[in-house]
C-alpha cells in the first residue's frame, strides 16, 4: 500500500561529531571508503549476471550439502544462502572437529546448547572447489560411519552444478543470459529456488556494471579513477591533524602474502603463530614508545581505540565503587572533563561510554584554561571520572601545564585518557606517561604508517598504566589475555593484516629512526611555518614561538579585506597540484598545515612557493 509514496532517509556525514560532539550520535570518525571501493570495483568487474551466477553456485553448493546432512540424521537450519549451522549429539561434534583438525579444515565452534546437543558451523563462498566440498561432506559422513555410499549421492548432486561452471566462460559473455536461466533451473531442483526468497528485480543498473568486458578495461578503468585524484604520488598531503606520511612499499608487500591474507581471525591461535609473533612485538614495542604497562590491539580506530579507553576507565572506577548488596554496583565517577579544542570524537565517545561531558574553556593562546580546570574539578571532584586531553593539542602546540593538569585530575581521583592522534610529535621524544596520562590510543594509520587517505582501513590500539590494564578489551571467541569482556571489535585483534605495515615500518627505522622522524616532522612544520608567517597570521605558537608538527594559518584577515575564504586558498593551491590543507578545523576560517617527515626541502619550498605565488615570478617545478 505504499506504493509510490515519497521516502526520506537521513544521512549524516562520517565527521558530525565534530559539529555535534556530546550531541553527536555516533563517534565513528571514518568512512571507510577504501574497503567500500574494493567491493565496488568488484561489482564492476563481475557486472550483475556475474555476480548471480557466483551467488547461486554458492548456494546450490551448500544445498548440496544440506541435502546430504539431513539425509545422515543431522538437523540443520532450514533457510540459509551460504551458511548452515549443524546441530548433533557432543559426541559427534566433537568428532567433526577432529576430524576436520586432521583435515586441515575450519569449522565454526559454538558453545553447546544442552549437554547433550551440540553445534557447528559451516560457511562456502565461490572459492570452494568440488574437493573441498567432498572433504567438508567425507567429515560429516565419517564421524556419523554412514560409510562409503554417500560418494555416489554426491556425485549426482554435484553434477549439475559441474555442468554449469563448466559453461562460464568468464567476463560478460553473450551466453549470460542462458547461464542464468540454467542457474534458475537447478536453484528449484536442488535448492528449492531459495524457499520462495528469490530476488527477482533488477540490480546494478547503471551503465558500468555493464560496460567493463575484460581485465584491460578494468585496469584502464581504475586508472581512469586514479587520475582524478590528488595523493601522495603527486605532491605532499598537508592535512593538519592527519599526518598524511608515505607508506611504504615494502611494508605493504606482506598484505598480499596468502599466510596472512587467508588466515581467519576465529582459527585456533595455534595456526596463527606468526600473526602472534607479530601481535608480541608491537605490543611490547607500542608500550615502550608510550612509557605504559600493557597493549591491546583490538579497536579498530582512533574512535573506538577511545570508546575502549574509556570503558577501562569506566570499568576501572566501578571496580572501585563499593557494592551495594540492594541495588549492586551505582557508578557515581561519571563526568569526563574534555577541553573546548579537543577532537569531536572525545564527547562523542564519552556519551557512548556512559560518561557525562563537561566542557573546560581555552584560553587565547590555545592552552586549557587552568583556573576553569580547577574550578570545575572542585564542583565535580566526588563525580569525576576523569580528563580528556591531546598532546600536543589540537592547535599544535606542546602545553608547558600538561603535567600539572594530570597531577589536578589524579588528586581528586581522576584518570587521564590522551588523545594519540598527535603522537608523530612525540614519538621517541617524550610519551603519554611521562606527561602523566593513564591510557591512550594511537593512530597506526597515521603516526605508523598504515594508509587512511580516502577513509581506508584504520587501527587504534590503546596502552593503558597496570592499574587499567584488568580493563582492556577481551573476546567472546578468541579469548584475549585470557579476558572476554569489554569486546570493542569482532575480531580478537582488529585489522589484524594491516598491523604488518606498522610492524615494518617499525621494525625497518628502529628506535633511532622513529625518534629521527619525529624530529624531522617538527623541522618541516616549523619551517613551514617561519617561510609563511610574513604572508599568514599564524594563529597558536609555544612561548619560543615554536609549533608541534603542524600548525593553524588564519584566513579570515583576507575575507573582511579581499573577500577571500580558506575555500579559496584551498582551490587555488589544488590548481597547483597540492592537496589542500585541512580547512575550518580546530577554528573555522582556518588552513591547517602538517607536512610529516615525509617531504623534502624542494617539496617543502614548492609549497610555500604555490601559498605565495606571483604571477611575474617563476614557480619551482
Amino acid at each position: 500500500m505504499f506504493t509510490g509514496k515519497v521516502a526520506y532517509r537521513m544521512t549524516l556525514q562520517t565527521r558530525e561529531q565534530h559539529i555535534r560532539r556530546e550531541k553527536a550520535t555516533s563517534n565513528i570518525c571514518t568512512a571507510q571508503a577504501l574497503l567500500a571501493n574494493m567491493a565496488a570495483m568488484y561489482a564492476v568487474y563481475h557486472g550483475p549476471h556475474g555476480l548471480k551466477v557466483i551467488a547461486g553456485l554458492i548456494h546450490l553448493k551448500t544445498a548440496v550439502l544440506e541435502k546430504l546432512f539431513t539425509g545422515w540424521g543431522y538437523a540443520t537450519n532450514t533457510s540459509y544462502f551460504d551458511t548452515l549451522t549443524i546441530s548433533a549429539d557432543s559426541k559427534t561434534i566433537k568428532r567433526i572437529h577432529v576430524l576436520a583438525n586432521e583435515a586441515r579444515i575450519n569449522f565454526r565452534k559454538f558453545a553447546e546448547v544442552s549437554s547433550d546437543v551440540s553445534r557447528v558451523g559451516v560457511s562456502i563462498d565461490e572459492t570452494v572447489t568440488r574437493a573441498d566440498l567432498e572433504n567438508i561432506a567425507r567429515i560429516f559422513a565419517t564421524a556419523k560411519n554412514v560409510g562409503d555410499a554417500w560418494e555416489q549421492e554426491f556425485a549426482a548432486l554435484y553434477a549439475p552444478i559441474a555442468k554449469l561452471a563448466e559453461s562460464l566462460t568468464g567476463g560478460k559473455s553473450e551466453n549470460q543470459d542462458n547461464i542464468i536461466q540454467e542457474l534458475k533451473t537447478q536453484l528449484t531442483n536442488i535448492a528449492g529456488g531459495l524457499k520462495g526468497n528469490m530476488r527477482t528485480s533488477d540490480i546494478l543498473n547503471h551503465e558500468i556494471f555493464h560496460r567493463i568486458t575484460s581485465e584491460t578495461q578494468m585496469m584502464r578503468y581504475l586508472s581512469e579513477l586514479e587520475r582524478k585524484d590528488i595523493s601522495l604520488t603527486y605532491s605532499m598531503i598537508s592535512l593538519g591533524s592527519c599526518t598524511m606520511k608515505l607508506n611504504p612499499a615494502t611494508a605493504m608487500m606482506p598484505l598480499s602474502w596468502e599466510e596472512f591474507a587467508n588466515s581467519h581471525p576465529y582459527a585456533d591461535p595455534k595456526q596463527n603463530l606468526g600473526y602472534r609473533k607479530v601481535f608480541d612485538f608491537l605490543e611490547s614495542t607500542l608500550a615502550s614508545i608510550t612509557g605504559m604497562d600493557a597493549v591491546s590491539l583490538q579497536p579498530n580506530s582512533g574512535a573506538q581505540g577511545e570508546f575502549a579507553g574509556l570503558l577501562a576507565i569506566r570499568g576501572y572506577h566501578l571496580a572501585n565503587e563499593k557494592k551495594s548488596a540492594t541495588t549492586g554496583i551505582q557508578p557515581s565517577r561519571t563526568i569526563m572533563l574534555i577541553p573546548t579544542s579537543a577532537h569531536g570524537t572525545n564527547p562523542a565517545s564519552a556519551i557512548m561510554a556512559g560518561m557525562e561531558v563537561v566542557l573546560v574553556s581555552c584560553m587565547k593562546n590555545g592552552d586549557i584554561d587552568l583556573e576553569d580546570l580547577r574550578a570545575k574539578i572542585a564542583e565535580y571532584r566526588s563525580s569525576l571520572a576523569g580528563l580528556m586531553i591531546t598532546y600536543p593539542s589540537t592547535h599544535g602546540i606542546y602545553e608547558e601545564e600538561v603535567k600539572e593538569i594530570c597531577a589536578l585530575v589524579h588528586e581528586a581521583g581522576g584518570q587521564v585518557y590522551m588523545d594519540g592522534a598527535n603522537m608523530n610529535a612525540q614519538v621517541g621524544l617524550t610519551s603519554p606517561a611521562t606527561i602523566g596520562a593513564d591510557v591512550c590510543h594511537l593512530n597506526l594509520h597515521k603516526t605508523f604508517a598504515i594508509p587512511h587517505g580516502g577513509g581506508g582501513p584504520g587501527m587504534g590500539p590503546i596502552a593503558v598504566k597496570k592499574h587499567l590494564a584488568p580493563h582492556l578489551p577481551g573476546h567472546a571467541i578468541i579469548p584475549v589475555n585470557e579476558r572476554s569482556t569489554n569486546q570493542v571489535s569482532s575480531s580478537p585483534w582488529g585489522s589484524a593484516s594491516i598491523l604488518l605495515i606498522s610492524y615494518a615500518y617499525i621494525r625497518m627505522l628502529g628506535g633511532k629512526g622513529l625518534q629521527d622522524a619525529t624530529a624531522v616532522a617538527m623541522l618541516n612544520a616549523n619551517y613551514l611555518k617561519e617561510r609563511l608567517a610574513p604572508h599568514y597570521p599564524v594563529l597558536y605558537q609555544g612561548k619560543n614561538n615554536r609549533v608541534a608538527h603542524e600548525f593553524i594559518i588564519d584566513i579570515r584577515p583576507f575575507e573582511k579585506t579581499a573577500g577571500i575564504k580558506a575555500e579559496d586558498i584551498s582551490k587555488r593551491l589544488i590548481d597547483f597540484g597540492f592537496h589542500a590543507p585541512t580547512m575550518s578545523f580546530p577554528i573555522p576560517g582556518t588552513l591547517m598545515i602538517e607536512p610529516t617527515e615525509s617531504e623534502d626541502l624542494a617539496e617543502l619550498d614548492r609549497f610555500v612557493a604555490a601559498n605565495d605565488y606571483h604571477p611575474k615570478r617563476n614557480y619551482p617545478k
